[in-house]
């Protein structure tokens, strides 16, 4: 066998390699932004290829944002969320938590800089946003400890909440504090937040989760998907110049770089909380995020297990892992590599 058949092996066997890698999809809550960097640079850098995973990242439907069916239902095996995954588990979706990428809330309140609304307790009888009860539950949560009565607070009904909240049509506006007061801001529009996190609820943000269906028949999947995930968001945080240039570049294109970095700033004190290992999650957390929504604590602790995602054993998993990958290259190449060899000699035969 001379060297270009060696050549032409190796690049067979190569192509082999990248076709056995598994291939599953990422569901953002979103549409892409400086929020989902982590995972951008996992895809960028390598990592998630690095753990046998060519991995799909889809923004979500701005009108239809629907991350946890997406899932349940097959369409992605990965999805970031919010923390009202904790009822939607109690109320019977198999959804599972793998890691608490925002260790606080980014929900706020958003008033306008002459507002007389400061704290909490300066809500009596303001005409306020939607409330959710799902997602951003938290801000309601804030109101009511601070002993609001948010069933007798006005709620704003109108079509362009932007536009009406700076004409004054309403007073505080649900907002994710990484965007809406930049872009008012850019605007010339003065404003402040009133956030759960600067009044002690640090709930839970930006979960990436599964489905029960995908950890039961493919745990490997799941922990390697993690890994890279986690890796990736290491990466953003120790360089996010070079995450903000890759986020522009490939994924949140229409956004400026200035917009992009005032979510960086804005977002890293929600992520980095110190003591903390990125991605962490505790069941003592969980259990006080459940008594604050008020959920049912005996049907917490029946799921608990099943809710909060353990990682196996690092080292098992990557042999694992390494051995799967080093068989299907085997099965797959060798045969090629043999026929090339029979060929090679049968085509010098008839000769």
């Amino acid at each position: 066998m001379n060297y270009s058949h060696f050549i032409l092996a190796i690049a067979l066997c190569k192509s082999c390699t990248l076709s056995a890698l598994e291939e599953v999809t990422l569901q953002l809550k979103w549409t892409h932004q400086f929020q989902f960097a982590g995972y951008y640079m996992a895809q960028h850098k390598g990592f998630f290829r690095q753990q046998g995973l060519d991995v799909k990242i889809v923004p979500a439907d701005q009108d239809n944002p629907d991350e946890q069916f997406k899932v349940l239902s097959g369409q992605a095996q990965f999805g970031v969320t919010h923390s009202g995954i904790l009822q939607q588990r109690l109320q019977g979706k198999p959804l599972v938590a793998l890691a608490a990428i925002f260790q606080s809330s980014p929900y706020c309140w958003m008033v306008r800089a002459d507002s007389d609304i400061y704290v909490p307790k300066d809500f009596v009888d303001k005409k306020i946003s939607h409330l959710g009860r799902v997602e951003g539950a938290e801000l309601v949560v804030m109101l009511e400890r601070a002993g609001i009565d948010v069933s007798r607070l006005p709620l704003y009904a109108g079509l362009e909440p932007i536009k009406d909240f700076v004409a004054g049509r309403f007073d505080a506006l649900q907002v994710y504090i990484s965007n809406e007061p930049f872009k008012l801001a850019q605007q010339g529009v003065a404003t402040r937040q009133i956030c759960p996190k600067h009044f002690g609820l640090n709930v839970y943000a930006d979960i990436l989760f599964t489905s029960e269906d995908v950890l039961n028949y493919r745990p490997e999947t799941v922990a390697r998907f993690r890994r890279a995930s986690l890796q990736g968001w290491r990466y953003a945080m120790s360089n996010p110049d070079e995450a903000l240039a890759v986020t522009q570049a490939e994924y949140a294109t229409s956004k400026s770089i200035a917009a992009l970095a005032n979510e960086a700033d804005k977002l890293m004190p929600f992520i980095k909380a110190p003591g903390i290992a990125l991605g962490a999650m505790s069941q003592a957390r969980w259990l006080w995020i459940a008594q604050l929504y008020r959920l049912d604590l005996a049907n917490f602790h029946e799921q608990k297990h099943k809710f909060i995602y353990t990682e196996p054993d690092n080292e098992e998993t990557s042999w694992s892992w390494m051995l799967t990958l080093a068989v299907i290259v085997a099965v797959i190449c060798v045969p090629m590599y043999i026929h090339l060899i029979f060929f090679r000699r049968r085509r010098f035969t008839l000769k």
